[in-house]
């Protein structure tokens, strides 16, 4: 693989969820190096219906020319969390190897798929490409949690990485496209990252889509409506005041949100977040997803 293009790969994971006994069951599961999955007996209440898999990577992370390709099938009427233990960690590129990781899952009928994972953060030079198609119905329920950090604080490091594709494809079980997105960050094509990027280092994306979701999915909106009025009113002393040519302070906030709809009968919430810190987004993200609880047994990223 090179410059974020797609290679095929043999299968690294597989995970297939139906209904045993009247409860969400995991009735396959495999997984090769480098990728691994947990899947705990409980998490929560016994009362939620709801199977949790952990992906862990050997080694804590993603090693440059590391090929990873999973599948997940979510049978009718059932829930499945799909989570990591900490942040993907893609290290730095040998070379000009580009490491890339594909997911493809199927949601069926009233049931629930959440993809809830800490974010990605890419090492100086790290290459790093990874695509997520999902195939759903009309009734299916889908949460996709996309993000990642500007990269190593500590050692100085941001947005520092050579190259980040991340592609999110929704299907319906027609074949009919119902949400496509792709974001590139590209040293090689765009320059310095940091300098586009400026003083925010997380970029995210949420996706709330089902009937299921359509409570969850006001709320949000509602909030974001809300923090936005307040940020733009009140904007953070943490980030300089800047004079332009015409003499005015321009000012820009702490943290952005922003949501639209799409797909039929607006369906489908799309929810876009830039922010300075990480802890920040974190926060954002366990306030607005709380409402899952009941259905999945915690409530994400508490």
């Amino acid at each position: 693989m090179r410059n974020g293009e797609e290679v095929k790969e043999k299968e690294t994971g597989s995970v297939v969820v139906e209904k045993v006994g009247g409860r969400s069951s995991v009735i396959s599961c495999i997984s090769r190096y480098p990728l691994k999955f947990i899947i705990p007996k409980k998490v929560g209440s016994s009362k939620t219906d709801a199977v949790w898999v952990y992906a862990l990577n050997f080694g804590g992370g993603i090693v440059s020319g590391d090929n990873i390709s999973c599948k997940f099938s979510v049978g009718d009427a059932c829930t499945m969390v799909l989570t990591t233990q900490g942040s993907t960690k893609v290290y730095k590129s040998v070379g000009s190897k580009c490491s890339h990781q594909i997911l493809e899952a199927t949601v069926g009928r009233n049931a629930l798929l959440a993809i809830i994972p800490d974010p990605v953060t890419c090492f100086s030079t790290a290459r790093y490409y990874q695509k997520q198609v999902f195939t759903v119905c009309s009734d299916s329920n889908l949460v996709i949690v996309d993000w990642i950090t500007s990269g190593r604080h500590e050692s100085g490091e941001k947005w520092d990485f050579d190259l980040y594709k991340s592609t999110n494809n929704i299907f319906l079980d027609d074949g009919q496209p119902l949400f496509l997105d792709t974001m590139l960050l590209e040293k090689e094509k765009i320059g310095c990252i940091k300098n586009h990027m400026q003083d925010y280092q997380v970029i995210a994306m949420i996706v709330l889509l089902g009937p299921n979701m359509q409570y969850i999915q006001k709320l949000v909106q509602d909030n974001v409506k809300r923090i936005m009025s307040e940020k733009l009113q009140h904007p953070s002393a943490a980030l300089n005041h800047q004079r332009d040519k015409a003499d005015h302070f321009m000012t820009k906030p702490n943290f952005m949100a922003s949501c639209s709809v799409f797909g039929p009968k607006k369906i489908g919430l799309l929810v876009r977040v830039a922010s300075v810190t990480t802890k920040s987004v974190y926060k954002f993200l366990q306030h607005q997803l709380a409402p899952l609880e009941p259905i999945i047994g915690v409530s994400p990223y508490r």
